[in-house]
């Protein structure tokens, strides 16, 4: 059987084809039953949400996590993966909504919970097969026939009994605080969700300096002559001005008074705010005077306006000082109203920007609500009593402000939460500009941009709101969560260290509570006055909290009645729905025998999937061993996204670190994002998002994959450009298929099949144990790369060694070998040398690119007695065989490699051909141990670059004249004005000095007394052409090429573009490599002159037997090239 031949690179094919082989052979499946009993390599699966459509950054990620459980496989690991499906939360609700027409509101009146989650769990789901039918073909192998899922009851249970352990290690409490809070999604937000990439953009605000106009009694003595003092206090969120209760001053701060005049209303007032922002805030349209008298103003003059700073005093003066409600018509607090509206001190007050003086309004702000707490008497934030006579602001949780506040109320307080195209031109910041304005209440109105938070899945700002809520008690634990993050793996490290090192320091207490219906209840019942609480953390706890409540009357039937405990099968926990329409019937009983009803809230659906390494697998309900002897904890290794170093990445860390005291994950690679070509993030809207499935379709998924891989590290942001596939598709793929073509077409006429007995490696010719050398080192180079999760390193020196040694080296002048001569040591030798770089190859790289190495494993081994595997995935990773690596060999073919492309690129300067012989290149040795290496390597050289003579000759003859030259960007910074002074002694360098310099030695040079030390990289030793030479330099390898011609040259270069052109014709013509031919030639004076010198070699390597000169050619091909016109004419002897 033949190794198999292709006429064309298909890799969308290719894939099509493997794909089938893979479900027909459940070689998934295989890869891990064949590693039965080995070590294992746990890796988790960030569960991603299936009602959205996957995007090409998902390639790139999925590819990620791919690699490394395939080299690990390779490596002899077993490799369980888990799929895993994220159904609760916001995407889902907000979905949901839109496809019913319904808002938060709705929910509970025109439709019930429980019809609304039977939508959110039949969406959930919507688009599975195509995230499925992506991870098939991109050849993603993680297991989808049996994922964990986020809303199943098994999954469910495990997440309360981590929440119970939290709770019973007393980490879990209630609090009234202020909180990050999206009014389009109804809900609070966590503080890992504040800090998802994208939140905060910059936006263009109404900003007000507002006055506050001070009561004259509670003055400092030194204040109460002035009339009308006011204080200043700037800020970017007019619509908190109306709940203002506090003016916030820094003790130590320099404040001033000053004599002014409005510049709305032109009345005269006196200001206070801190001295250092006086020239900020009375900037344009402001003057200062120096005496009273100055101090007039006329409106009708075009005059700037005039200000005098009349006292100085420190803002500890101004504490307790008391101020008029700056909202007319703005209830007063429900209780302690005395003790609003008065200036108290804050440590957090700068004088960066605004007055130096912070509007507070404490239930919009959290440093607002802790500095009025500390206040004595404390300040009482702005809540009034509803018509339910609960405690609530001035805003409600639509984004409204109250009826309350008359004309301002039912108006949102930002334009982006009315419905789109129902925003009035003004919004309520501009209208309360205005009417401060008018009131002489405003010193300043203008345009802010400013950065301000948005909803991470709504688009739309979130509001700091009052709220009660759940919270796990992190910052308790934040030292054992730094600790514990020090032994992780990050990749990059700078992610673990800075910016999830510096989250974890100053991580806030992790807001757990949602108010949502589609997310895992969570499992606290509390009594009506709120003094006994009970966690539930498992089924057989809920049902016998339900049975004492049935004995109590309280319940008259148990919902989960025919659930069983300590029955595990999956059929007897999908009987029963935990969620909230179901768990919030259950009435339970308190010790003293009160009714406990559940907490209305749902939990952060992050807590959801940091729970995974144990919801999973059911813990600790089944499968104990999973977690509690390691066998599925903690992970080896994750990766996601790096906007997951404040989501999953977090909350896994978080759990495990306080549940366990223990890593969730060793190794963690944090990967960046998929930008468009231009470096913009890919939207729809943009219209630069790129569909995965048909650049998977049109190019192949190795090829998206090896490209999205190489191209940057996961780590680095990638600009992802579709030209950048078809050039690894051309230059790596298109390459290792030209290299296998080759190989398959001689072994093919040899009927080479691997039968023999390897040929010894001393017995092999050097071309043959050099490229045996570079492959064994790079075999321990990627290995070094993969294990290190450098995938990008791993793919650059597969590809560098491809195209740089194996084909354009190896093959190149190898070829000769495969086709010329008896089938014999030397000839087996060069096939099983190829061969084995190939199959070596396809193992390396089949973790990139799984599809094609695959292929290229199979059409290898299948064809010959090595030992083979039913698939590239099933076999080892290579090991490195020392004994074969010869650093020397390597350093000297890569010496020829340097001699050949310096002569190379003179010939390309001077614009002759390489098929035109020239007579010699000189190379100057340093010493006889390089004039030994450069001997043994002339003839490679001579054949390479199609010379007649490589001339060796001693660097210190004198026919090569070298000079040194200063390196100016590295010798500039370093020796300043100095510079031109040293370059004259650099001048003076002999060969003593220059050959110093190419043997990597530094110089010492005196210099005013003063010794300077030049490092060879501070200079550059160049060489000076010789007449009729052309001279060239790299590290310490120089050549001179004579390129001169004479008539023979010439003649043989004729017959090399002959020769050319007829092995044209011969592909042409579909001839075989091993047909014999006729030749015919029409006559030229100038090839009929070549020919005759050089007959013998065009008949030996165009395979011709005869060749004839005709005056007429009337039949074959007309050939041009250089001042030649001829025709050609072949036939094939049968």
């Amino acid at each position: 059987m033949a190794f198999k031949e292709y006429k064309g690179l298909n890799l969308s094919q290719v894939a099509d084809e493997i794909l089938i082989d893979w479900e027909k052979n459940n070689s998934f499946e295989k890869s891990i039953s064949i590693r039965k009993g080995a070590p294992k390599f746990i890796f988790y699966e960030g569960p991603p949400s299936a009602n959205g459509m996957p995007g090409i950054h998902h390639v790139m990620a999925r590819s990620i996590k791919d690699i490394f459980c395939r080299y690990k496989t390779l490596k002899g690991f077993e490799v369980n993966r888990k799929a895993g499906w994220d159904t609760h939360g916001l995407p889902i609700e907000l979905s949901v909504e839109k496809d019913l027409g319904i808002s938060k509101e709705d929910i509970g009146t025109k439709i019930s919970v429980e019809d609304y989650n039977k939508a959110c769990k039949k969406a959930v789901m919507k688009y599975t097969d195509v995230w499925n039918d992506l991870t098939k073909k991109m050849g993603y192998w993680v297991d989808t026939e049996n994922p964990y899922v986020t809303y199943k009851s098994k999954y469910i249970e495990t997440v309360w009994w981590l929440l119970k352990q939290l709770y019973d290690k007393k980490l879990i409490y209630k609090g009234y605080t202020i909180q990050p809070y999206s009014p389009k999604a109804g809900t609070g937000l966590s503080s890992h969700e504040l800090n998802q990439p994208g939140t905060y953009q910059d936006v263009t605000d109404t900003t007000v300096i507002a006055q506050f106009k001070a009561i004259n009694e509670t003055l400092p003595d030194e204040l109460k002559s002035f009339d009308s003092v006011y204080f200043l206090a700037w800020t970017t969120t007019p619509w908190t001005l109306p709940s203002n209760t506090a003016l916030t001053v820094g003790q130590k701060i320099n404040y001033v008074l000053i004599s002014t005049f409005n510049q709305y209303t032109f009345k005269p007032v006196s200001v206070i705010l801190a001295r250092d922002l006086v020239s900020k805030v009375f900037k344009n349209g402001f003057t200062e005077v120096q005496n009273k008298l100055e101090l007039k103003f006329d409106i009708k003059s075009k005059n700037k306006i005039p200000f005098i700073v009349e006292k100085s005093f420190l803002g500890n003066d101004l504490i307790d000082v008391k101020y008029e409600q700056l909202w007319n018509g703005a209830p007063l607090p429900y209780e302690n109203s005395q003790n609003a509206f008065r200036v108290i001190a804050g440590d957090f007050v700068t004088t960066e920007d605004g007055t130096g003086i912070v509007h507070t309004a404490p239930t919009f702000g959290a440093d607002d609500a802790k500095v009025a707490k500390m206040a004595s008497p404390e300040i009482p934030p702005l809540l009034i009593y509803n018509e339910n006579q609960q405690l609530v602001p001035l805003v409600d949780l639509q984004g409204k402000f109250r009826k309350e506040l008359g004309e301002l109320g039912g108006k949102y307080v930002k334009n982006a939460y009315y419905p789109e195209g129902e925003a009035p031109d003004k919004s309520v910041d501009v209208e309360i500009a205005i009417k401060l304005k008018e009131e002489n209440k405003a010193f300043k109105v203008e345009k802010y941009v400013h950065s301000y938070p948005n909803c991470w899945r709504t688009d739309k700002p979130i509001l700091y709101y009052p709220l009660d809520s759940w919270f796990i008690k992190v910052t308790e634990k934040k030292d054992s969560l730094k600790k514990l993050n020090d032994t992780i793996n990050w990749k990059p490290k700078s992610t673990g260290e800075g910016r999830f090192g510096n989250w974890l320091l100053n991580a806030n207490d992790w807001n757990l509570s949602r108010s949502r219906f589609w997310g895992i209840p969570l499992p606290i019942w509390r009594s009506e006055d709120s003094k006994e609480s009970i966690m539930i953390g498992s089924m057989e706890e809920l049902k016998n909290e339900i049975s004492k409540s049935i004995s109590l009357g309280f319940m008259s039937s148990d919902p989960f009645q025919n659930f069983e405990v300590n029955n595990m099968t999956d059929s007897n926990y999908d009987q029963i729905d935990l969620h909230k329409n179901v768990v919030d019937q259950v009435i339970l009983s308190s010790k003293s025998g009160q009714k406990m009803f559940r907490e209305s809230d749902l939990i952060d659906v992050w807590f959801d999937s940091g729970s995974m390494p144990y919801a999973q697998w059911h813990y600790p309900f089944e499968n104990k061993k999973m977690i509690d002897e390691n066998e599925a904890f903690p992970a080896d290794y994750i990766a996601e996204g790096v906007d997951q170093t404040r989501g999953w990445f977090y909350t896994l860390h978080a759990i495990s670190s306080m549940v366990f005291d223990s890593i969730a994950y060793k190794n963690v690679i944090s990967n960046g994002l998929v930008l468009d070509r231009n470096g913009q993030k890919m939207s729809k809207r943009l219209g630069n998002a790129v569909d995965p499935f048909k650049t998977i379709s049109e190019f192949g998924p190795d090829a998206t994959r090896w490209y999205m891989i190489s191209n940057a590290n996961p780590w680095d942001n990638l600009k992802f450009d579709l030209e950048g596939i078809k050039e690894s598709k051309r230059k790596f793929f298109g390459t290792l298929y030209n290299v296998y073509s080759f190989f398959s077409l001689y072994a093919n006429i040899d009927n080479f099949t691997y039968s023999e007995k390897d040929i010894e490696h001393n017995k092999r010719p050097e071309m043959d144990r050099w490229i045996l050398s570079e492959l064994n080192s790079l075999i321990a180079e990627v290995d070094d790369h993969y294990s290190n999760y450098e995938p990008t390193k791993a793919a650059r020196s597969i590809s560098k060694f491809l195209q740089l040694y194996l084909s354009n080296w190896y093959v190149r002048l190898s070829r000769r070998r495969f086709w010329k001569g008896s089938y014999g040591e030397d000839k087996i030798s060069a096939y099983q040398t190829l061969f084995t770089c190939l199959v070596e190859i396809s193992k390396m790289s089949s973790p990139i690119a799984p599809f094609y190495m695959d292929r290229l494993y199979l059409d290898l081994t299948s064809n010959t007695n090595t030992n083979s595997h039913e698939s590239v995935h099933h076999s080892d990773f290579p090991k490195s065989n020392s004994t074969f690596v010869n650093v020397d060999l390597q350093k000297k073919i890569r010496k020829a490699q340097i001699i050949c492309s310096l002569v190379l690129s003179l010939r390309k300067k001077e614009k002759i051909k390489v098929r035109q012989p020239l007579s010699k290149i000189m190379i100057p040795y340093f010493n006889d141990q390089e004039k030994v290496e450069l001997s043994e390597i002339s003839d490679l050289i001579k054949s390479e670059v199609n010379v007649k003579k490589v001339a060796l000759i001693s660097n210190s003859s004198g026919i090569l004249v070298k000079k040194v030259k200063p390196n100016f960007k590295a010798l500039g910074p370093k020796l300043g004005k100095t510079l031109s002074q040293v370059i004259n002694k650099i001048k003076e360098f002999d060969n003593a000095d220059i050959q110093k310099i190419e043997n990597g030695e530094s110089i010492t040079i005196d210099f005013n007394s003063e010794k300077i030390i030049l490092e060879p990289t501070d200079l550059e030793v160049v060489s000076e052409d010789i007449e009729g030479w052309l001279v060239a330099s790299e590290n310490d390898i120089t050549v001179a090429l004579d390129v001169q011609l004479n008539p023979e040259l010439i003649n043989e270069g004729v017959c090399r573009e002959l020769i050319n052109r007829i092995q044209n014709l011969r592909k042409e013509t579909g001839l075989l490599v091993t047909d014999k031919i006729n030749l015919k030639i029409q006559k030229d004076n100038i090839i009929e002159k070549a020919i005759f010198e050089n007959r013998a070699y065009i008949l030996s390597e165009t395979l011709a037997e005869n060749l004839e000169f005709f005056d007429i050619l009337s039949e074959g091909i007309e050939i041009s090239f250089d001042n030649i016109k001829t025709k050609l004419c072949i036939n094939k002897i049968t």
